[in-house]
């Protein structure tokens, strides 16, 4: 789905910096970064570009007991220059060079849709909010079953539709926000990827046994209930990787 009150490029935080931005919104975009550090976010950090305080770089690891668990996903926020009284605009980073797309809300181009972001139908933004609630309710999106967050698909359209995707997210996790994210194969800044490196020894386990678990599905069609071409499953050379990765950290 794509709300139809955006252009297209207007969602996308890459464009429009050169606006100056005012004071009381820099000094709003400094205090939403304070509350996060005195009030950190369970498994998100956040760091601002050296450069450009209104350009900033946040980490989401997935959350526990999701197809999403233990990915580092990578998302650039930059805010307007009438912030808060504009919402933020945001980029998914990690989507395999733009070829996956990790949810109904999370799009291959990097897109994230929520209606607080005025890429999706519903509730708006309103200046009450602040980057934390952003974060929030992107993190609330990688959920147990992404499948259902698609409108109109409240049941499966074919029995284990759910399961059929979440075993491909499960999968481009592995590949993408694990992997990928970790041999460097993408940008990360330097703080964040040590959090990553930090997190993946604590993860690696379930890493590691989700793989052994899945090699039989190695070669076999990633079948997406919403259609599209996905490729195979790679479970042997995912489980490769992980080693390597373990075995480079422990040097």
């Amino acid at each position: 789905m794509y709300f139809m009150g955006q252009t297209s490029g207007d969602w996308d935080p890459e464009h429009g910096l050169q606006t100056p931005v005012n004071p009381t919104a820099m000094l709003r975009i400094k205090k939403d970064l304070i509350k996060i550090d005195k009030d950190p976010l369970p498994g998100i950090c956040v760091v601002p570009d050296s450069e450009d305080l209104r350009k900033i770089f946040a980490l989401i690891t997935g959350p526990f007991d999701t197809p999403y668990e233990g990915g580092f996903f990578l998302f650039l926020i930059t805010f307007p220059s009438d912030y808060p009284n504009s919402p933020p605009k945001v980029k998914l980073l990690t989507t395999g060079n733009g070829s996956v797309r990790f949810g109904p809300n999370l799009y291959a181009n990097g897109m994230v849709c929520l209606s607080i972001l005025g890429t999706w139908s519903g509730p708006e933004w309103t200046p009450a909010q602040s980057l934390s609630s952003v974060l929030i309710s992107i993190q609330s999106i990688m959920n147990q079953h992404p499948y259902f967050n698609e409108p109109g698909y409240s049941s499966e359209r074919f029995p284990g539709d759910s399961k059929r995707y979440n075993d491909i997210i499960r999968h481009e996790t592995l590949r993408c926000a694990v992997c990928d994210v970790l041999e460097r194969n993408v940008f990360i800044p330097d703080v964040l990827y040590a959090v990553a490196q930090a997190a993946f020894e604590d993860y690696y386990r379930h890493f590691e046994s989700t793989c052994e678990a899945n090699l039989n599905l190695s070669g076999q069609p990633m079948k997406d209930p919403f259609g599209g071409h996905r490729g195979s499953f790679q479970y042997h050379n995912i489980l490769k990787r992980l080693r390597a990765l373990k075995a480079s950290f422990a040097k």
